[in-house]
């Protein structure tokens, strides 16, 4: 019987990953399609008849056919309907969607692109990556405070706004930050590999298509 899920996306990109990483969390098998965006396949018709937005990832739910865009909009997605992650009640499910929101807004936008360009996926002018980085830090700034005296973002357990935002950190080291500078973040990071069903990018994401094992 073929999974529930099929996710679409590109081995080296961050939100693909926080995809992957949660359906891993949930104990959720899915099959994986290889997204060729150095040749970008991400701009050709099939795909965008199904990402509007021409981007990864991309997830179907082949129980009713649905196409989700936007790699928060999708975690929230899996956590409603595996009832996972999302919260211990609507205080919660806010908060943790607050985090996401704030995540894109002032975390994952400056350390990917630093990311990118660190890997020589593209181009920059060192003044812009340091711009990136300093933005990047005073982010991981504000979730060192947070996460003092707590274990997790919201409540006491993970949502997919730990998920959500440790799919971001997990990169900070191929963005030239250290981690080490932010020994709660490294703390909450570690509880996050300790889950089980946790896996790393380069485990959940290769460069071919495969079926769920």
């Amino acid at each position: 019987m073929p999974a529930r899920f099929e996710l679409h996306g590109f081995a080296f990109s961050g939100p693909t990953y926080k995809v992957a990483l949660t359906l891993s969390l949930m104990g959720e098998p899915f099959d994986y399609v290889h997204v060729n965006m150095m040749e970008g396949e991400h701009k050709q018709p099939p795909h965008l008849s199904r990402q509007r937005y021409g981007q990864v990832p991309l997830l179907v739910d082949r129980n009713n056919g649905r196409h989700l865009c936007q790699s928060a909009a999708i975690l929230e997605y899996v956590a409603d309907m595996t009832g996972r992650f999302g919260g211990a009640n609507l205080d919660e499910r806010l908060q943790a969607r607050e985090w996401m929101y704030w995540d894109f807004d002032r975390l994952a936008a400056p350390l990917y692109k630093a990311r990118v360009v660190k890997l020589g996926f593209r181009k920059a002018p060192a003044e812009v990556v340091e711009d990136c980085l300093a933005a990047a830090r005073s982010a991981l700034g504000v979730l060192e405070s947070h996460l003092a005296g707590r274990e997790w973002l919201v409540g006491e357990g993970a949502t997919v706004a730990d998920i959500d935002i440790y799919g971001v950190v997990a990169f900070a080291g191929e963005a030239g930050i250290d981690l080490a500078e932010y020994p709660q973040v490294s703390a909450w990071a570690k509880r996050i590999e300790a889950l089980p069903g946790f896996k790393a990018r380069a485990d959940l994401l290769p460069m071919e298509s495969r079926e769920a094992a």
